[in-house]
């Protein structure tokens, strides 16, 4: 199979973390619930996780690191546990559900005040629409780091320094960044870091986390069992515990942390640039086929490993489903969980095909991949 989702996940990782997790099943207990080896290794493995994460998204407290199952989970904690009822809130077309689904829900129960950045036609933002938006009572700007749909990449050093001018909240969806973009969480004025374990960081699924600036204060999502502090009767206060009732995924985590090695090892910016390559060349051979149509801007080079595209007037489905039966090649069709997104660029009803890459594809099978869609444009 040429695999060629892992946007949606990323199924070859670095040997490195299958082997820790391995090992992980085999060893360890329960992460600060003992004195005992096993649980004392987990305690260690997850420390270390935090450590290698905060020095990947430049945060310079590892405590201020939260695991979460994946982005999902901690988009929510992050918004439910920061934004107040009535806030006035910026976000963007661009968005995943993750992001939408929890905004448009205080919208609804908290009188959350909720406008959108809007993007174009190319799935460009106004950037200088979303300045004009920002008002005294903005509360939050919530937006992504890069489009799932087009890999439209967002300036967020921009958006964090007009955020930390203004004293609003900013809460940025690493999801389809972390691992193939530089992000300095100081820098580049970002409060609250959600990533995913299972795409760009190649790390096993069901894990993800949260950076938090120091001074950010976010209420429990959820509270239960913590190994601490168990007499009292609310979630003990300190960070990471306050964010992190229940059991760790210490075995996820175990290979987590391997694939951070990995990444801090090979380079970020190695890792973008051959994805990046990757997709560019896929876009050179499809975007002159008859009755191929792109979708994104690609004049620039910096941009996320992802090429969005439909043949003709074919249901992306049927154009999906033909590149796995007949040519054994994993893309994702429909509407990838971004509706706002496909409204801007009119595929509301069509939806489009996703080709992503990771650092495991090679130059061969974007061109075995180019091949088949000029057959079927055919």
């Amino acid at each position: 199979m040429i695999y060629l989702d892992n946007a949606a996940t990323t199924i070859r990782k670095p040997r490195q973390v299958i082997d820790a997790v391995v090992s992980a099943m085999d060893s360890m207990g329960n992460a600060s619930r003992g004195a005992h080896g096993g649980a004392l290794h987990a305690s260690r493995t997850v420390y270390d996780a935090r450590c290698k994460a905060a020095k990947l998204f430049g945060l310079s407290r590892p405590d201020h690191v939260v695991f979460t199952c994946n982005s999902t989970e901690a988009l929510n904690i992050a918004i439910q546990g920061t934004i107040r009822p009535g806030s006035h809130v910026v976000t963007t077309d661009l968005e995943h559900n993750s992001v939408l689904r929890p905004l448009y829900r205080l919208q609804e129960e908290q009188g959350v005040e909720l406008e959108f950045v809007r993007a174009d036609r190319m799935g460009r933002l106004d950037m200088t629409g979303l300045e004009q938006l920002l008002r005294p009572d903005t509360g939050a700007i919530v937006c992504t780091h890069a489009s799932n749909l087009t890999g439209e990449i967002v300036d967020i050093g921009r958006i964090g320094r007009m955020a930390r001018e203004r004293g609003i909240l900013f809460i940025v969806d690493a999801s389809q960044s972390a691992g193939n973009i530089p992000i300095d969480m100081e820098s580049m004025g970002i409060d609250i870091l959600c990533f995913t374990g299972h795409k760009g960081l190649m790390g096993p699924q069901g894990t993800g986390g949260m950076c938090i600036r120091e001074g950010v204060e976010i209420r429990p999502l959820k509270e239960g069992g913590s190994g601490v502090q168990s007499y009292r009767r609310r979630q003990p206060e300190e960070y990471p515990t306050r964010l992190e009732a229940g059991t760790l995924n210490a075995h996820g985590l175990a290979g987590l942390s391997a694939a951070v090695d990995f990444i801090l090892e090979t380079g970020v910016e190695t890792i973008g640039e051959k994805e990046r390559s990757l997709a560019r060349h896929f876009y050179e051979l499809t975007e002159g086929i008859d009755g191929v149509k792109i979708y994104g801007d690609f004049s620039t080079n910096m941009r996320g490993p992802v090429v969005a595209l439909n043949i003709r007037d074919y249901d992306s489905s049927e154009v999906s489903d033909a590149l796995s039966q007949e040519y054994d090649i994993a893309t994702r069709p429909g509407a990838h969980c971004a509706p706002r997104m496909h409204e801007a660029l009119g595929t509301t009803d069509q939806g489009a095909v996703r080709f992503s890459f990771s650092w495991f594809n090679t130059m061969e099978e974007a061109e075995e991949a180019a091949r088949a869609v000029r057959e079927l444009a055919e």
